[in-house]
């Protein structure tokens, strides 16, 4: 199958790894690999622990399918363009720069405080 030629998506709420991989072109394999190299590719588990995409992530795994094969991109250079500059992150790491002040200020009260009691 040339990578210029597009599968019609199939219009549903949920889909399974095997129909992410066929409409995609990809084994299930790359994409288990994609997600440990891909913060923004996370599919959530389903009770029976299957991965289950959605329309969202069907059109990331397209995306970066585009970038690495037809783009000729890296592994980090997707990451980078998309978002992720590093594999693992931490939730904290999506604060905002005000929010982070604010904690910040309130650690410094709270130390006053101590030094405060302390003397």
């Amino acid at each position: 199958m040339e990578l210029s030629e597009k599968k019609p998506i199939p219009d549903k709420l949920f889909y399974k790894i095997s129909e992410i991989s066929r409409i995609a072109g990809v084994e299930p394999y790359v994409l288990r690999y994609w997600e440990t190299e891909f913060p923004f590719l996370r599919p959530r588990k389903n009770k029976a622990g299957q991965r289950v995409y959605i329309k969202k992530d069907m059109e990331m795994v397209l995306q970066i399918k585009r970038l690495l094969y037809q783009e000729k991109y890296t592994i980090a250079g997707v990451r980078k363009k998309l978002g992720g500059e590093s594999i693992k992150t931490t939730p904290s790491s999506s604060i905002t720069q005000s929010q982070s002040k604010e904690v910040i200020e309130n650690i410094r009260k709270k130390l006053k405080a101590i030094l405060n009691i302390l003397q």
